[in-house]
């Protein structure tokens, strides 16, 4: 791999700009101080420093973002504020993209990579990856929802849904909590499943995505890199009715 790919894949600019810190004399490979941007080099034997710094070479970047509302599930936008946007630029170098999409007043989990592999293997509805909601919804539920969501809820386009885990935390007539589980992501399909029930919801945020669980101590609209344990998770299958 040459030595300028290396540096701008994890995050040093764009090629142009590793050619100058290259020129600059900053970059050394295995102890010898590299500039010319064709030097080639292996990850996975050579020792690269930028500044005296360690530069580990990583093809993937997964991130966990815990996304506000007002901010789009985008790589680009030019009205809004995208989820990139929230990205540190070193992050940004490697290019990576949401997988699946949180509608701009959502809040919650929300993986962003640049495998995309792992991309189709979460958003594939032949995969049937459970995603968890928590929400409020105002008034009370009404009777039989949990029957119906378990069925399958027939929403206003007539599309009906594959079957839902519903739990209620809480239940009163001027706002109810609730979990939700679904297994497949049709446009707002959470606030439309409660619409087809004559409730209204008026705050959502993501919490679990398969197995992964969003991180409690995570300050809305900032993100981390996942752990080796987390990103497992996201493989394990999941039985939603167990």
């Amino acid at each position: 791999m040459r030595i300028d790919k290396w540096l701008s894949n994890i995050g040093f600019g764009s090629r142009k700009e590793v050619k100058q810190l290259l020129k600059s004399g900053a970059v050394t490979l295995n102890g010898t101080v590299i500039k010319d941007p064709k030097t080639q080099a292996d990850p996975d034997k050579d020792y690269v420093l930028v500044h005296g710094e360690e530069a580990v070479y990583k093809e993937f970047i997964y991130l966990m973002m815990n996304k506000p509302q007002g901010v789009i599930s985008a790589t680009e936008d030019s009205r809004h504020e995208t989820v990139i946007d929230l990205l540190e630029l070193e992050d940004q170098g490697f290019e990576p993209f949401p997988v699946g999409r949180l509608d701009k007043d959502t809040e919650g989990l929300l993986i962003l990579t640049n495998d995309g592999q792992l991309s189709h293997t979460l958003l594939s509805p032949k995969k049937h990856v459970p995603k968890t909601y928590f929400a409020k919804i105002n008034g009370s539920i009404p009777e039989n929802t949990y029957e119906k969501f378990k069925e399958g809820v027939v929403l206003e386009d007539g599309y009906q849904t594959q079957p839902a885990k519903l739990q209620i935390v809480k239940d009163s007539m001027d706002e109810s909590e609730i979990f939700l589980t679904i297994t497949e992501g049709k446009f707002h399909q959470v606030k439309r499943m409660f619409e087809a029930v004559d409730r209204k919801v008026t705050y959502l945020q993501r919490v679990q995505m398969g197995n992964l669980k969003l991180d409690e101590t995570l300050p809305l609209g900032t993100y981390r890199e996942l752990t080796e344990e987390e990103l497992s998770l996201l493989s394990e299958k999941e039985n939603v009715f167990e």
